[in-house]
C-alpha cells in the first residue's frame, strides 16, 4: 500500500498541473481569434460534427471500460480508458481550432428549450473543467496499482465523465441548426 502511495505522490504535481493549465490554455484559446489577429482563415466547419462525434465515441467507450472491469478484464479495461483519454484530447484540440477560425453561434431556440440547452451547456462546461483531476487522478491510481483507491474515485469520475461525453453530443446537436455554414 505504501509503495502505490508513493507512485502516486510521483504524479501529484503533473495532476495539479495539467488541472490548472488545460482550462486556463483553453479559455485564452476559445477567446482568441485569427482572424481579429490579421489571418485569413477559413471556418473549420467540419470540425463540430467531429468532435461531437468523439465524444459520443466516448461516452460508449467509458461504458464499455466499466463493463470490461466488471468482467474482470483488466486489460481490456486499461486499452480503453486510454483511448478515453486520447479521444477527450482529440476532442479538446478540435473544439479550440474551431472556436479559433470561427465566430460565435449563438443558440436560437426559444422558452423551455433555450433554459434547457444553456443549463446542460453550463453544466456541460463546469463539469468538463472539473473532471479533469478526476480523470487523471483516477487514472494515475489504476496504473500505480492502488484498486482500492481507484475504484472508490471511479464511482465519481465515470459517471462525471460519461455526463460531459453525452451532453457534448446533446449541446451539439441543439446548436448546429443554428451554424451559419
Amino acid at each position: 500500500m505504501e509503495d502505490t502511495l508513493q507512485a502516486e505522490k510521483k504524479y501529484k504535481n503533473w495532476i495539479i498541473a495539467l488541472s490548472i493549465i488545460i482550462p486556463v490554455a483553453v479559455a485564452a484559446l476559445f477567446g482568441l481569434s485569427l482572424k481579429d489577429l490579421g489571418y485569413d482563415v477559413k471556418p473549420l466547419s467540419f470540425l463540430p460534427p467531429a468532435y461531437a462525434t468523439i465524444n459520443g465515441f466516448t461516452a460508449i467507450v467509458l461504458v464499455v471500460a466499466v463493463q470490461a472491469i466488471k468482467n474482470g478484464n483488466q486489460k481490456l479495461h486499461e486499452k480503453l480508458i486510454k483511448l478515453a483519454i486520447v479521444l477527450s484530447v482529440a476532442f479538446l484540440v478540435m473544439y479550440v481550432a474551431y472556436h479559433m477560425t470561427s465566430d460565435p453561434t449563438p443558440y436560437g431556440g426559444k422558452g423551455f428549450l433555450k433554459y434547457l440547452y444553456y443549463f446542460i451547456l453550463i453544466t456541460h462546461i463546469m463539469l468538463s473543467v472539473i473532471i479533469i483531476p478526476f480523470v487523471l487522478v483516477t487514472y494515475v491510481r489504476g496504473i500505480t496499482g492502488n484498486y482500492e483507491r481507484h475504484r472508490k474515485i471511479a464511482r465519481i469520475t465515470y459517471p462525471m465523465w460519461l455526463y460531459v461525453a453525452i451532453t457534448g453530443v446533446i449541446v451539439y446537436a441543439m446548436i448546429s441548426p443554428y451554424y451559419p455554414y
